[in-house]
């Protein structure tokens, strides 16, 4: 009989094989329907998160991206299509120094209030903490912070 092993925690080894030459971009930033998410993986404390691998995916759209010192990343994605009943979304992946396991979350899109509201998914969200999903808008740029504890923690599924 084999006996489960424990979790190991995540890194230090982010930078290894890093797919795209800036760490991140799976779209030209000047392509027609490039879309660029940027913000910051905060911990308990709102101190940045400087060691800390995401991806955004759905469906065959991949990015990837290290946060830098303050704690920020950047992605340039195209907004995926909605799909079924679903508004459309990013799945997003963390990965950190102190996670026995990667977190998984989504990010939504803030044009999309009707399709928001009829989620499925955002629907088992308590209406309060749903706003941790949605990124803001910021001009060109939507603006997505990671919380991982404390004041505003990001909602995190179980996958």
């Amino acid at each position: 009989m084999t006996t489960p092993t424990p979790s190991q925690t995540v890194g230090p080894f982010f930078g290894f094989a890093m797919p795209f030459a800036d760490d991140s971009n799976a779209l030209p930033p000047h392509a027609h329907d490039a879309l660029r998410i940027e913000g910051q993986v905060l911990d308990g404390e709102g101190a940045p998160v400087s060691d800390a691998l995401l991806e955004a995916w759905h469906g065959e759209l991949f990015a990837r991206s290290r946060t830098d010192e303050e704690g920020a990343f950047h992605f340039t994605v195209r907004k995926p299509a909605a799909e079924h009943r679903s508004a459309p979304y990013l799945n997003l992946t963390v990965f950190a120094r102190g996670l026995l396991r990667h977190l998984s979350t989504r990010i939504y899109f803030p044009d999309e209030g009707d399709a928001n509201r009829s989620d499925p998914v955002l629907q088992l969200v308590e209406p309060e903490r749903r706003q941790t999903l949605i990124a803001q808008a910021g001009g060109d740029t939507l603006h997505f912070d990671v919380r991982l504890q404390g004041d505003g923690e990001t909602v995190f599924f179980a996958v």
